[in-house]
């Protein structure tokens, strides 16, 4: 089991008491998508929305409970010829499942009402991935694991604590391009992304812990 307070005594990183968006309709609601969310047509069918500060309000109570109370666990997976360590912690929360925070409640609720049009389906899992520090990363995929693999969906994902790059990259090559998630922010990957682009989060020479939650509708992986 990993121990949570041997981590804390680790930490780095200061938690930062945004201003609240004063168009949010309640304290610590998520903030409006809607004349918020900023699209780049990344072409081939493929887009990515960034939203700064979406969770701003409740960033801070977010991140603590999902360093306290998620049960993060450490995996190790076959490579080639030898056994790894998966560089971050992890954890999914199934459909159904209570999340940790509500503010990841009514973050997933907003999302699902806001792309309901586009997606077609709600967001129903929510995966959870702990970088504990600029050693942890993931490496170059695209979620096409289920029904990513052969259809148009959308992975959503906040981040919360240090900010880290979201590099992402046109399968077969191409230009490539990067977004750095801040504490709060939300970046959703949609149309073809999935299929026709790949991401990742590289390693960093020095950086405190971040924590990212990734909204996913069912049968993506």
């Amino acid at each position: 089991m990993f121990d949570h307070r041997r981590m804390l005594a680790r930490m780095d990183f200061q938690a930062t008491l945004f201003a609240e968006d004063p168009t949010d309709t309640a304290p610590g609601a998520p903030g409006p998508l809607d004349g918020h969310v900023e699209r780049t047509d990344l072409g081939r069918g493929a887009w990515l929305d960034v939203r700064r500060d979406w969770l701003a309000g409740v960033a801070d109570g977010v991140f603590d409970a999902l360093v306290h109370d998620v049960p993060w666990r450490a995996e190790r997976r076959q490579m080639y010829d030898r056994v790894v360590a998966v560089p971050r912690l992890l954890h999914t929360y199934g459909a159904g499942e209570p999340l940790p925070h509500p503010g990841l409640t009514a973050a997933r609720e907003a999302l699902s009402a806001h792309y309901a049009d586009e997606l077609g389906e709600p967001f129903t899992t929510a995966g959870c991935c702990y970088y504990r520090d600029g050693n942890d990363s993931v490496a170059w995929h695209g979620d096409t694991i289920g029904r990513g693999a052969r259809q148009d969906t959308m992975v959503a994902i906040v981040s919360f604590g240090d900010p880290r790059r979201l590099a992402l990259r046109p399968r077969g090559g191409g230009p490539s391009t990067a977004v750095v998630m801040g504490h709060g922010d939300l970046v959703v990957m949609g149309g073809s992304c999935q299929r026709t682009w790949e991401h990742a989060v590289p390693k960093v020479a020095h950086a405190g812990p971040r924590l990212s939650v990734q909204f996913r509708p069912a049968g993506v992986f």
